[in-house]
């Protein structure tokens, strides 16, 4: 053997040392597991995109009212059309864009319906109408609670039918982030307990509230215009009240051919027995 073959096969022999990886200063720290306690549990909290989110619906309307009021209040000179957008957002379950884009000639006060056809977004010019997201028209409700609204802004506006029915204080479109920046949203939100409440949450406001309310989903699929069912469904957040009465709701079903079967008489009972609750067998 020669003398290079033998210096080879003795390097190899002796332990190397460990070496250090490519840009690492020390060793890394074991992770960490957090312990899960009842209070992470009893929070109320979700994780969506690295932080922590409040379910961002808002109860009912009085807590709509709340929010609109205090936009306005925060808002340049108080001004009363930021108030307008947020109810009129919620109600009709629309996006902001297409709150933007409401002429006289879209209301219907006949039937009290919103022929929503049109949105504005951002150009490369500034900002623009067009289309409606998926070039999918639809015809929305408009409730009771806000008729009076949309009747004063009419008023304002003079009934042309080509006016723009929402507006910013000196009559430009709208958007969310001006929505945002006018009215200081982010610091009223925190303010009223909202942490994290977005524009685009009154879309899933107004839904939720449709869903409550017993509006089949296919119908919410209409109003939203939405094309896809499942995400519609995507935007329904049922709280704690809405969970407590399906149980009640279920309780009352399984119950009534048990009520029925001990205060009839036998006869009586075979008449208006209540139909047989049975399993399902899915195959």
């Amino acid at each position: 053997m020669d003398r290079r073959r033998a210096q080879h096969l003795l390097r190899q022999e002796q332990p190397r040392p460990a070496r250090a990886h490519h840009g690492a200063s020390r060793p890394r720290r074991p992770h960490r597991l957090q312990p899960i306690t009842h209070e992470r549990l009893a929070t109320p909290l979700q994780e969506s995109r690295g932080r922590t989110r409040r379910p961002p619906i808002p109860a009912d309307w009085d807590a709509l009212d709340e929010l609109a009021n205090a936009l306005v209040e925060r808002s340049h000179n108080h001004y009363r059309g930021w108030g307008d957008i947020v109810r009129f957002a919620a109600c009709t379950a629309a996006r902001i864009g297409e709150v933007s884009g409401v002429h006289v000639k879209d209301i219907n006060r006949f039937d009290w319906t919103w022929y929503l056809c049109r949105q504005t977004t951002t150009g490369p010019g500034g900002l623009i109408d067009k289309g409606t997201k998926g070039k999918r028209r639809r015809t929305v409700p408009i409730i009771e609670e806000i008729r009076d609204l949309v009747n004063w802004r009419m008023t304002v506006v003079g009934n042309d039918p080509m006016a723009r029915l929402f507006t910013g204080p000196r009559g430009g479109r709208i958007t969310t982030a001006i929505l945002r920046d006018a009215t200081h949203w982010d610091e009223v939100v925190v303010s009223l307990g909202y942490e994290y409440l977005r524009r685009h949450d009154l879309r899933h406001t107004g839904l939720t509230w449709f869903a409550d309310a017993s509006v089949p989903i296919h119908v919410l699929q209409k109003i939203a215009g939405h094309g896809h069912i499942t995400t519609t469904q995507q935007y329904l957040h049922p709280d704690k009240s809405s969970i407590q009465n399906a149980g009640r709701t279920l309780s009352r079903h399984l119950s009534a051919d048990r009520t029925t079967s001990q205060t009839a008489a036998p006869a009586q009972a075979a008449a208006t027995e209540a139909p047989a609750r049975h399993l399902r067998l899915v195959q």
